[in-house]
């Protein structure tokens, strides 16, 4: 991990003003492309070079946990679900499955703490850690260095995947429950009230919702966890998945590939990610604007803007990866959308 966070560099400015100066001497008026200027230029400051590899192909990493705070009735799913989910994406019938075909991805299902055995197949890595975390309003969720573990795991993952060819990363999740953590990693990475952070998750009732809120509160107040010590706020309140996808991001800009960042859960990651490491947030690309009210404060906290906003609240990865396309195109344009010097066109 730490070599990792140390491999992690800023920007490069010299792409970046390359991309921009490029953007300017193509044939359309400057600054129609909007948003995707300013993400092609940040995707060359990434990789350092102009213009910036495509982001292709992309692979999308599901990692999978269960969770010990289900048992304070936070959510009206049982536990099961978590394993009987997993066995829907390795079939190909959920709807990151869909999304990712639709879009030419890959995916991998990474368990990396399902309470459930789960029997070795085809496209499912083993990386589990423990059978689901502990319950977080009684002690810890996980050690210290389960936690770190599962950070391991989300970088290993990675790192096999860019091996095979990977050259854009997308983030899913799975676990029943999990948006509990991630309320209250939320909460703690930026000081935001638990009222503010909790959402409905799978749409609870009010008294559910009231109740999920009050655990998130208990939690916090219980550990008290220190934002300037990322690995001890993951091991307080936090989830495997949530740790192994904090390992992914960190790989990806360790990489220098862009890491499309999905909803809550994904985003409360995130912001472990950059507490570990500061400049890992220039390889994050926030794909979409999840309801959940906790990820509008993590997107104002890491200074992301999404590209998407489409009421969306599934997890799995699947608003990230509608975002692909755009990612790819606004990297495209600065390969095969000629210049008004090369097309013969007049400026203004």
């Amino acid at each position: 991990m730490q070599a990792t966070i140390g491999a992690i560099r800023p920007l490069d400015d010299d792409a970046m003003a390359a991309a921009r100066a490029h953007q300017a001497r193509l044939t359309k008026p400057a600054g129609s492309l909007g948003a995707l200027e300013g993400l092609s230029a940040r995707l060359a400051g990434l990789a350092g070079v102009f213009p910036p590899p495509l982001p292709e192909p992309a692979a999308v990493v599901v990692f999978a946990g269960d969770h010990g705070v289900h048992a304070r009735g936070v959510t009206p799913w049982p536990v099961e679900v978590t394993a009987q989910m997993v066995a829907n994406f390795l079939a190909g019938g959920a709807v990151v499955n869909a999304f990712a075909r639709q879009v030419g991805a890959r995916v991998t299902v990474v368990d990396v703490g399902v309470a459930s055995p789960l029997a070795e197949a085809p496209g499912l890595v083993d990386a589990k850690v423990r059978t689901g975390t502990r319950d977080m309003t009684a002690e810890p969720a996980l050690t210290r260095g389960e936690t770190t573990a599962a950070v391991q795991a989300g970088i290993d993952v990675a790192g096999r995947l860019l091996e095979q060819g990977a050259r854009a990363l997308v983030t899913g999740d799975m676990g029943i429950a999990n948006s509990t953590p991630a309320a209250a990693l939320i909460s703690a990475f930026t000081g935001a009230d638990p009222a503010t952070t909790t959402g409905r998750g799978t749409g609870v009732d009010d008294a559910t919702f009231a109740r999920k809120a009050a655990v998130v509160g208990a939690a916090l107040d219980r550990h008290r966890p220190d934002p300037a010590d990322p690995v001890g706020v993951l091991a307080a309140v936090g989830g495997l998945e949530h740790a192994a996808l904090a390992g992914l991001i960190l790989a990806g800009a360790a990489h220098r590939v862009p890491v499309i960042v999905d909803g809550v859960s994904a985003l409360a990651a995130a912001l472990a990610a950059a507490a570990l490491a500061p400049h890992s947030v220039g390889a994050m690309v926030a794909g979409h604007r999840s309801t959940e009210p906790g990820a509008g404060v993590a997107l104002a906290h890491l200074g992301l803007e999404p590209l998407l906003d489409l009421g969306m609240r599934l997890g799995e990865g699947t608003g990230a990866l509608l975002a692909l396309p755009l990612v790819a195109a606004s990297v495209r344009v600065l390969h095969e959308v000629a210049t008004f010097d090369s097309a013969g066109v007049a400026e203004k």
